[in-house]
């Protein structure tokens, strides 16, 4: 098998888990940095606003690495979508189809439902809400919890951090809760 079928085809979680696991002990080992994709904003706006203002003021020059690192995430992800796209439909469980055909999600274009998430809908109510608001609430979340769902749950759940298992745990019920709460009240205010 061509090395580029095997990048093609998603690995299973055996493989995939563990390769993003060793990241932990990599960083740390590389010089005690901390996995976690949030602060990049923090260091982009630290590198990039001369206002005087205190939360950027800081050596941001030693986090260059994880610009880097988020700037390789992004080249990563155009690669992987417009030359390494995996040519299989996704599979998604009858009963998943079933619940989403329910609340008026039938169309799936890729990894997101293209009746919520596409160019088309970015300047509608559904935008405003899914787009503007959800992306405030993640960004507020992430900052009021002092990271993202990967710093926690990978990074301090592995350096056995107390804070980032009760951030962990809240993202969780947080997201079960607005999946099966929140999002068929959405969805029904947006038809």
């Amino acid at each position: 098998m061509e090395i580029i079928e095997i990048i093609r085809k998603p690995w299973p979680w055996y493989v995939a888990g563990p390769l993003i696991g060793l990241t932990v002990p990599v960083l740390l080992l590389l010089g005690n940095k901390s996995f976690g994709i949030s602060s990049s904003l923090r260091h982009m706006c630290a590198a990039v606003i001369p206002a005087n203002i205190s939360f950027f003021r800081y050596n941001w020059k030693k986090e260059v690495w994880n610009l880097f690192f988020v700037a390789g995430i992004t080249i990563g992800g155009f690669a992987a979508t417009y030359w390494l796209a995996n040519p299989d439909t996704i599979v998604i469980s009858q009963a998943t189809q079933t619940t989403l055909a329910g609340l008026g999600i039938t169309d799936f274009g890729g990894l997101m439902p293209t009746d919520i998430f596409s160019v088309s809908n970015i300047f509608t109510l559904k935008g405003l809400i899914f787009f503007v608001l959800g992306g405030f609430l993640v960004g507020f979340g992430t900052r009021y919890a002092g990271g993202c769902t990967s710093g926690h749950a990978i990074m301090g759940l592995s350096n056995l951090q107390w804070p980032s298992l009760v951030a962990t745990i809240s993202f969780m019920a947080g997201g079960f809760a607005c999946t099966h709460l929140l999002l068929p009240f959405l969805l029904q205010l947006v038809k």
